[in-house]
């Protein structure tokens, strides 16, 4: 059966420039699916992670802008001090609203916007992180029918994400814990061989 993933979302926290580094750039530049990404940062980060991974990677990578359109190709990185959105109509927003998880942007944040939008059609990813921000998002993406991958804890800088978004979705299970090594080589398994988004506005619960 092809494929009908349409989009990929990822959380990450402590060690993640490097990790973030080694996914992205394993990944080629006709790499179909839309990538949104959480990383936390410090509220006066500045756009300087967008720029540099951009930079290093084949795939356009930029930092995500209110009302931006969720296109196929392009990783969107969440500003700092602003929680990522996933609308209906196949536009991204922002918000300032407080800290969820302890942080802003919060992965969980994404990843529960994101999966009430594309339900079973998602894939949603967890690398290195210091706390259990992503884990309630990673339970939601599995509940809404999606993938849940997450990095292999022991290949992981710091671990204890991981390993929560596992205990999260222990009634579920995770579908692939893998190294960081392996995650891009999945996730072009995994997506179609080309992306469109024509069912973007019909998650599960539309």
């Amino acid at each position: 059966m092809a494929s009908t993933f349409q989009a990929v979302v990822i959380g990450v926290s402590t060690g993640g420039l490097q990790a973030l580094q080694k996914l992205l750039g394993q990944l080629p530049a006709d790499f179909p699916l839309p990538i949104l990404i959480v990383q936390h940062v410090r509220p006066d980060a500045g756009s300087s992670l967008a720029k540099l991974l951009d930079e290093r990677c084949a795939l356009r990578v930029k930092e995500a802008d209110e009302q931006d359109e969720i296109l196929p190709g392009t990783v969107y990185i969440a500003p700092p001090n602003y929680h990522l959105l996933v609308e209906r109509a196949g536009f991204l927003s922002l918000s300032a609203d407080p800290y969820v998880s302890f942080a802003r942007p919060s992965i969980d944040v994404l990843f529960e916007s994101a999966a009430e939008v594309f339900g079973p059609d998602l894939i949603g990813v967890v690398l290195t992180g210091a706390n259990f921000d992503g884990s309630r998002g990673l339970q939601a993406i599995k509940q809404q029918g999606g993938t849940a991958i997450v990095q292999d804890p022991a290949d992981a800088e710091a671990r204890q994400m991981p390993q929560a978004a596992i205990a999260a979705t222990a009634a579920t299970g995770v579908d692939y814990v893998v190294a960081l090594d392996g995650m891009a080589a999945l996730l072009q398994k995994l997506a179609p061989r080309r992306a469109t988004l024509p069912h973007i506005t019909r998650g599960r619960n539309a």
